[in-house]
């Protein structure tokens, strides 16, 4: 009898545990995600006109990294027109555009053969970085984005200079983020929780 009562006492404890842990989850979503998850049908939306949808988390992360879902370029899309930073102040534009750039490096990726680390990767350095990545054994890493970093630093080093602060991070790669991929990664995996969490809680929009 004392080993049911302890038994059923095991298994209360454990299902208040994970209700307590998915309060918790739905507590981030709401306090600390909630600017980015409120493009998810949008994002999601623009994806699904390639089949593209099943990377809805992974541009989730990619605006995380970007804004956290601030202000009026979300996706920090501008650049990638040729335009100056926060140039689009749109947020429908600047999704549709961030999505139109990230599936333009997804298909060159794609027929280069490379990684996805080196497709995300290449969101923040250029298309060209898939080129380069790809004479280099067809894998991002770190050290491939810092040597890629400062060959385009050495092209026009008035204007990649970290504002010449040599505690910056990035100091002497300072064209792009070489640590850019990991980042939009582990992000990533946060908006593969909160997405069907969300979407169980408060219904798929």
């Amino acid at each position: 009898m004392k080993k049911n009562r302890m038994w059923k006492f095991i298994k209360k404890l454990l299902l208040f545990t994970l209700l307590i842990s998915i309060i918790g989850l739905f507590a981030i979503y709401r306090y600390y995600f909630q600017d980015v998850l409120k493009y998810e049908t949008q994002v999601y939306t623009e994806l699904k006109t390639s089949n593209l949808e099943e990377y809805t988390p992974l541009l989730l992360g990619l605006m995380m990294q970007e804004t956290k879902g601030k202000g009026k370029d979300p996706m920090q899309a501008s650049e990638s027109l040729g335009l100056a930073k926060d140039s689009i102040q749109d947020t429908s534009k600047s999704i549709q555009q961030g999505v139109s750039h990230f599936k333009d490096v997804y298909s060159y990726g794609k027929k280069q053969g490379v990684d996805l680390q080196t497709i995300i990767q290449s969101y923040n350095m250029g298309i060209a970085y898939i080129d380069f990545v790809k004479t280099h054994g067809g894998k991002h890493t770190d050290q491939l984005a810092k040597t890629y970093s400062l060959s385009m630093v050495e092209k026009n080093p008035e204007l990649y200079t970290c504002n010449n602060n040599k505690k910056n991070f990035r100091y002497p790669y300072c064209y792009g983020d070489f640590t850019y991929s990991q980042k939009v990664m582990k992000k990533t995996k946060y908006f593969e929780i909160l997405v069907p969490l969300k979407n169980n809680i408060v219904g798929k929009p």
